[in-house]
Order: C-alpha cells, then structure tokens, then sequence
C-alpha cells in the first residue's frame, strides 16, 4: 500500500504526528462494525451510480489507468470509495485525501482502508480534522515514498495543486516560507508546512514533484478559477481537465445535487421548520438555483442576491426578489452563500441578523461567511460560541440589544461556514455523484493517455464525452431516446449518434 520512508520525529505543529510518516493510512476508525456500514453503503451506492458501474464494465480488460499514480483530494464520502476503487478497477495506484476538514464519512474511510481482496487503498482523512491535520494529510497522500509522487491528480478546489504550485515557487526563488507574513490562519498552516518540508528535504522537492505529474482533473469552479490564473500568468506546472464545466458535471451537480442536500442539512442541524420562513440565497448560478429549487419545495419566502444582470434577471423571470444582503438582515430566517467568492456575509451582518438567524454555506468552501471576523470578536468576548451538537452552534453576541429581553441576540451557524451538505449532512446523493465522477474517470484517461498533447493548459472535455455520461444514466431512468434519421441529423447539421448541441450551447 505504501512504501516506508524515513520518518522525522519532530511532530509537524500541533498534530503530533511526524512531517513524512510513512503511514500506510491515517483515518478516525478502522473497527470491523465501521468497515462493514462502509461497505455495505458503498454497495448500495454503486446500484445508484450506473455510469461508474459501466466504466468499470467497459474497461475491464484494458485498464486504461496501468501504471498510474493518483492522488485524489476530495471529500472522503461513500460516492467517492465507489470512484477511488473505480479508478483502481481500472489499474491505477491510489492515495486520497478529503479536501474538506468535515466532509469525511468515517465508514467510508474504513472500508475504502480494508479495501475488496486485501486490495485497501491509503487514506487519510477523518470528519472533524484541525487545519494543521489537514495540511498534513494532504501531505501525506501526495507522497508514495522514497520522494515518490502521483503521476496524477483528481483535485477538488485545488489544495492539491496548490500545495505543489507554491512549493515549486518557493523552490525556484531560493526562498523559504514565512508562516507570519500570511493574510489568515489557513495560509499560516500552508506557509509552515512548505517551510517543513523545505527545511526537510531541500529546494528540489517540489521540482521533482512538478516534474512526475502528468496532469490534474479538477472539480469545483474555484479549483478552476486557480488553474485559468496559472495559465494566464504563464505558471501552470502540467496539463488540466476542468471537470467542473461539463454539463453533466455543473447542471447535475450544482443544481440537482443541491436541490437535494441543502435542505437535508438544515433539517438534521436544526430541526426548525423551513415552510414559510424568510430565506435569503446568495447568488443565482447553478448552486443558488438548486438551493432556491430547495426551498421552494419547503414552501419558503425565497429573495436572492446577484452581482450578475443576466443571473438577476432569471431570478426576476423565476418570480424571486433580488435584493441586497443588508436589506434581508432585519427580518430574514435563514441566510445561505452560493457564489463563490468571499467576505459574503460578513461579521457586521451577523451582529445586525435577527434573533436565531441560520447561517449556512454551500457555496466557495470556508469563506464566503466571515468566520474569521467572528473569531475575532471570540478572542474581544463580543460574542460567544457555544457548541449545540457537532458542526452545529450557537454565536451569542454580548453587546447587541435586539435579542429576548432587549439582550444579546444569536445566530445559528452550521458546519463553521463550510460545505454546509457535506458538514451536516452526507453531501449529494449517489445518482448525481455518478454524473460527476464518470467525468472524472474519463478526465483521467484522457490525461493517462493525452497529456502531452494537452499541453501546459485547462481543457474540458469534448461534447461527445459529456453525452456518453449522460447516456451512460438513462437506463436508470428507463429512458428511449428519440433517434434522428438521415435526413434529419443532415437538416440540423449533427451527426446520428451526436454530438447534438455545440460547445457554446447553454442548457
């Protein structure tokens, strides 16, 4: 599973666990109660995931991936044990990481560990990490030993290639990392360990590291924001396949997967009833237009914000109020980010929300709500946290006067500002997980086998592709598709069996 390497005893910061361990795997319970709910999920989840199955089908005999190294970082759930022993059916060699410290469904990490045939797979994740655990995890599934690194990359928000990209840089300018000059904690953590790793084993590291990556699928858009950065600046270090804009990842995705897992994860943190509450959505792109499909279905009084005309001008179309943040902070119930970006909902809205507000994420991972500005506060005694069961709590405010009995108010934040369907609930159902990651698995043949003629920058993958994953799910559906004749597909300019819509087409 992994091959030893040398270990250096001094525990990187507050983890206790040494920089370069060696560990075969790292996760939160390998008991055989774990092992079996994990597999035993991870069953029913590959009835539910028909496009991964018929890859596992398709490829039996070949085995596109021979020889592969991949490390993913992405969210250690039960969909993704079904793709990492995908990838492995497919002959790759694999490590993963979860690219969020509370996405990790601990079964799923125990049977992904016990692995089918004494076959596990190295992981290292578990649902509740500290940042410096995860920096250290993401580590460690980036090395196979000996110095030894993935030939590929499926990535989910870019850490992993972050990580690689920054140690190179470092590298190159002779330089070593300074923890004090970052602008947040998390960087703090990233500096330091590139500053370890640097003190370690030299200014080479990251070179040889650059050097063995053939290329890197990516996911999320904000992992696909950073790579299109890289390629404009001229830094990218090997080829990217954007997952994330095929249609049958974005749509299927952003927009199905939400409309189901958002309202999930209120429900189990809170409890409170969603019909008839005020509910205020930040952002109308795919992840905003499931989240309001969401709530529609609960029967909430549904506003929106927008940046972007053209997406404020479907809300207006969907019958939404378009308004701004501070206008909602009076009488508003629940407040959700969907953009993207940062400093969205910031510390000075919370201390103005109205008593028991619920904040919550399921937008850009752990920035879009000023979580920092509310630790702040912490450290001032303007507020309180109180912890009302994991991933969910309670920030009382000690100064305002709009709370019972002319008091501090509170608001309800869950997952801490993350991925709020992933940090209180389980994520995406399987069904739309089989969308994205059919895309995934052909990204990373097409890498396996293409990289070179890829280049040094960000491809999606061709049309025909995006329909196959589609086709791939229709059975599940009991679909018959229409079939052009001769004279039709000549009409319209396509071909029989498609592709029947151009690049640029908007679904």
């Amino acid at each position: 599973m992994s091959t030893a390497i040398a270990t250096i005893e001094a525990p990187f910061m507050s983890t206790g666990l040494p920089l370069f361990s060696g560990y075969d795997h790292k996760i939160a319970d390998l008991s055989e109660e774990a092992i079996r709910f994990g597999r035993k999920e991870i069953e029913l989840a590959e009835h539910e995931m028909p496009g991964l199955m018929a890859l596992r089908e398709e490829f039996a005999e070949t085995k596109p991936l021979e020889g592969a190294r991949i490390m993913g970082s992405l969210h250690m759930t039960i969909q993704t044990a079904v793709l990492m022993e995908t990838l492995q059916d497919l002959g790759a060699d694999i490590r993963w990481v979860s690219c969020n410290i509370f996405s990790t469904q601990d079964h799923a990490a125990a049977a992904a560990v016990a692995g089918r045939n004494n076959n596990g797979i190295p992981v290292f994740a578990w649902k509740g990490e500290t940042l410096e655990e995860y920096w250290w995890c993401t580590l460690q599934a980036l090395n196979w030993g000996d110095d030894v690194a993935p030939t590929l990359i499926v990535d989910d928000g870019g850490d992993a290639t972050m990580l690689i990209h920054l140690g190179y840089e470092y590298e190159v300018k002779g330089e070593r990392p300074d923890p004090s000059t970052a602008d947040n904690e998390e960087e703090a953590v990233v500096l330091q360990i590139l500053a370890d790793v640097q003190d370690a084993k030299g200014l080479r590291y990251w070179h040889q590291f650059a050097e063995m990556v053939r290329g890197v699928s990516e996911e999320t858009t904000t992992g696909v924001h950073r790579l299109y950065q890289r390629v404009e600046d001229k830094s990218l270090l090997f080829p990217a396949i954007n997952v994330n804009d095929s249609v049958t990842k974005s749509k299927f995705d952003n927009v199905y997967g939400c409309r189901h897992s958002l309202v999930d994860a209120i429900m189990r943190a809170t409890d409170v009833m969603i019909s008839g509450k005020r509910a205020i959505v930040c952002g109308f792109g795919d992840v905003g237009k499931g989240s309001v499909d969401a709530l529609r279905g609960q029967q909430a009084k549904i506003s929106i914000t927008e940046i972007d005309p053209i997406c404020a001008l479907q809300a207006s179309m969907a019958g939404l109020d378009v308004i701004t943040v501070e206008k909602a902070l009076d009488d508003f119930d629940i407040f959700i980010t969907a953009t993207g970006n940062k400093d969205i909902i910031t510390a000075d809205h919370m201390m103005r929300m109205k008593h028991n507000a619920i904040v919550c994420n399921i937008g850009h991972f752990d920035n879009e709500i000023d979580m920092a500005g509310l630790e702040a506060m912490l450290d001032t005694g303007d507020v309180q946290k109180i912890e009302i069961k994991p991933q969910v709590h309670e920030w009382r405010f000690t100064n305002t006067t709009h709370g019972p009995n002319g008091g501090g108010h509170s608001i309800i934040i869950l997952a801490e500002g993350r991925l709020v369907n992933l940090g209180c609930a389980t994520g995406h159902p399987s069904l739309v997980m089989s969308a994205s990651f059919t895309n995934q698995v052909l990204a990373q043949i097409d890498l396996q086998e293409n990289a070179e003629s890829i280049g040094m920058k960000v491809i999606t993958l061709p049309k025909h592709l995006d329909e196959k994953v589609a086709r791939l799910h229709l059975a599940k559906y009991g679909v018959e598709l229409t079939k052009l004749t001769n004279d039709q597909a000549s009409y319209i300019g396509v071909g029989q069996e498609g592709p029947y819509k151009p690049g640029h087409y908007r679904y």
